[in-house]
């Protein structure tokens, strides 16, 4: 306990700072407007062959409603809706906001780098030195299906900073992670996995997280983890903010993504498109399970999920991802500096990877040389992700090129509109 008294003495200071992550930049690229196509090398012929597969996927019932974007060069040249917003048939709009999900993830990160970059942490310090409670993290060994008893060893090693930005730390993910005995062990210890209605915390939540064991090892494995939701605590540790006030002052407001965050006040709610799930001859609601799909809107509004809480639309995720293709910077607003997004996405694990065709940067899934001599997947580089609800989205730096698709749906559907959408794109590069 000694031992750490200099060092929370320290952290009390920073956190006293008034320090601000976004500065003016002396480089000042313009906010994204609309284009024609062809004024940055685009076919609008070739990106038109979209609006028929589309138009013709909803009209077969195969997709509610979608919408889709398309920038290149700091320009939309697409921009579209298709289809209906709700049951009740209400068109949809390229204004409607959608749950995003997953894509919070990338989002989380970089309010984390903007952190790192004010000289608060180091991505090799252990998350138990700013959250105590995961001191000692334990691997599962043997699980007692009868019972629910386990047994655990000690990890080799402390997680740290850059296993929780990379899924390398060995935390699971509860109700849809892929070992069985996990998510037993999530559930029995009452973890918030996703999106919740409940008067909860997320630091409530990641406290409970911190005393569960791991799947393997820090570091040995990819292991797709809520280790962003313990960094959206870690955020309001480090910062002495909430995590939904840094997330609005420091990076939403700067940015202008006025239509993102993790919950929506009324004014907004008749924008939320619902989460569809098809019967036997029509889209319907997807009714209350173990969430209920209108959390952004109703509930205790509490749960700040760095992982998966966040809901915007396509025009505010696009603004996101061309401050990365701009190099950290939009419309004069420096996020991030050029250098920290460089070495962002480089490959963070080696040979570790979650597909063969991607590696895992610090925010991002990025297409390696195997993804792009796959063919339809971008520029080696390009960077990706998608969403619980079906959003997909990816950004490719050698072409100055951005693709949205955002649909909102469970259950089965037939839908190839991701694969569709980018390859389409991608070959209407007409430079």
């Amino acid at each position: 306990m000694i031992r750490k008294i200099p060092y929370l003495i320290c952290l009390l200071f920073l956190i006293g700072i008034t320090a601000t992550a976004q500065t003016p930049s002396v480089k000042t690229t313009p906010e994204l407007t609309e284009a024609k196509p062809e004024t940055v090398g685009m076919s609008p012929d070739r990106i038109a062959k979209f609006d028929e597969i589309a138009g013709k996927l909803v009209d077969a019932g195969n997709l509610p409603g979608l919408v889709a974007l398309v920038a290149r060069n700091g320009k939309i040249v697409y921009h579209k809706a298709y289809g209906v917003a709700n049951e009740k048939g209400d068109p949809l709009r390229t204004d409607h906001i959608f749950r995003i999900a997953s894509q919070s993830k990338a989002i989380t990160s970089t309010a984390v780098m903007m952190l790192w970059e004010e000289g608060r942490f180091r991505l090799t310090d252990p998350i138990s030195r700013y959250i105590p409670e995961f001191t000692n993290p334990q691997v599962l060994e043997t699980y007692n299906e009868e019972d629910g008893s386990y047994t655990t060893r000690d990890a080799s090693r402390e997680i740290t900073i850059r296993d929780l930005l990379t899924h390398s730390s060995g935390i699971g993910y509860g109700v849809i992670d892929g070992d069985e005995r996990i998510r037993k062990i999530y559930e029995e210890a009452g973890i918030t996995d996703l999106f919740t209605t409940e008067r909860i915390t997320i630091g409530e939540s990641v406290k409970k997280l911190a005393k569960l064991p791991l799947h393997h090892d820090p570091g040995s494995k990819w292991t797709y983890s809520e280790g962003l939701d313990v960094l959206g605590y870690f955020i309001e540790v480090v910062s002495g903010m909430s995590f939904d006030e840094y997330l609005r002052t420091k990076l939403f407001g700067p940015l202008g993504m006025d239509d993102t965050g993790f919950y929506l006040p009324e004014s907004k709610s008749d924008r939320l498109v619902e989460v569809m799930q098809k019967n036997d001859v029509k889209w319907e609601k997807y009714p209350v399970t173990f969430y209920d799909t209108d959390y952004p809107i109703k509930g205790a509004k509490s749960f700040f999920s760095g992982g998966a809480g966040l809901s915007s639309t396509t025009k505010d995720y696009a603004i996101f991802l061309q401050m990365y293709l701009n190099g950290g910077e939009y419309d004069g607003i420096r996020i991030l500096s050029r250098k920290t997004i460089e070495f962002m996405m480089k490959n963070q694990l080696g040979n570790i990877r979650y597909s063969a065709g991607s590696d895992q940067g610090l925010a991002f899934g990025l297409v390696n040389d195997t993804g792009e001599s796959m063919g339809g997947l971008g520029s080696e580089g390009t960077f990706e992700w998608g969403g619980y609800f079906n959003t997909q989205y990816w950004a490719d730096p050698e072409e100055q090129l951005i693709g949205l698709l955002f649909k909102q749906t469970q259950g089965r559907v037939s839908d190839p509109t991701s694969w569709m959408f980018r390859q389409i794109v991608i070959s209407s590069i007409d430079d």
